[in-house]
């Protein structure tokens, strides 16, 4: 018995320091090589692969809104700003309505409709005359800033949605871990790491794309009131010609009556 019970021993002494040792191999054996983003995105599931080139095709959306549409209000803006100071000159509707020519940019739309509205009341300037050129002015502006505003609203869902669609990428790689720690009966962190990975990587891109949208439409918004402002400077230029125009011809119609 004695003997035994020393070969017991003996045997317990040599295995136990051994079994943390071949746990941790284990582990490190199963443990994934590759965590770089690129890897974890091809070991990734289906679910979460699909929210992640969402996400990146979002953010490249987003970049290129911003691009696209910077460029267009920096070129709309000067011209528009050209013509409005041209408008503070001393000059007439029709010299302006030669200027514009047949430009379709917002201010020479606003030029040559107010030139045609002047045109079709016989050139009878009156109080009529002004309230109809504020109107078609009114149209006109409105119709331009909705054209200088299209694209915003795609930066607007992006920055809204995008959290949660990473949210629900960081909800689906949790429970693949759990599904993983149920199927091994294990809690050892070669299975519930891989999960967790992708679940925060989905969560990184959510963020990646929504903050830059978020930025970037505000942004675009303020730029786009600034354009509007310039819109309403060049209409009130307008106004101010009609306005002068019918001073002068009252002038000198009471000059001439004199």
């Amino acid at each position: 018995m004695q003997s035994k019970s020393r070969l017991r021993h003996a045997i317990l002494t040599i295995v136990l320091p051994l079994a943390p040792t071949q746990a941790l191999a284990i582990d490190q054996a199963l443990l994934p090589r590759n965590l770089s983003p690129w890897g974890m995105f091809a070991g990734a599931d289906m679910i979460v692969k699909t929210v992640m080139v969402g996400l990146a095709v979002a953010s490249l959306a987003t970049w290129t809104v911003w691009l696209a549409k910077t460029i267009e209000l920096r070129r709309k803006g000067a011209l528009a700003l050209r013509r409005t100071r041209a408008l503070e000159g001393n000059m007439t509707l029709a010299e302006a309505s030669a200027r514009a020519g047949d430009a379709h940019d917002a201010v020479a739309q606003l030029i040559q409709s107010c030139a045609r509205e002047a045109e079709l009341s016989g050139g009878i300037l009156d109080d009529g005359l002004q309230e109809r050129v504020a109107l078609r002015l009114e149209r006109v502006e409105a119709a331009m800033s909705r054209q200088i505003a299209r694209g915003t609203g795609v930066l607007a869902t992006i920055g809204a949605t995008a959290p949660f669609v990473g949210l629900f990428g960081t909800v689906w790689g949790i429970m693949n871990a759990f599904i993983g720690i149920s199927e091994s009966h294990t809690t050892s962190l070669a299975v519930v790491a891989p999960g967790i990975a992708e679940a925060l990587l989905a969560t990184a891109l959510g963020l990646v794309a929504a903050i830059p949208a978020v930025v970037i439409y505000n942004h675009l918004v303020r730029s786009v009131a600034s354009y509007r402002a310039l819109l309403g400077d060049a209409s009130a230029q307008l106004m101010l010609l009609v306005s002068r125009q019918r001073d002068h011809r009252e002038f000198r119609l009471a000059r001439a009556a004199e």
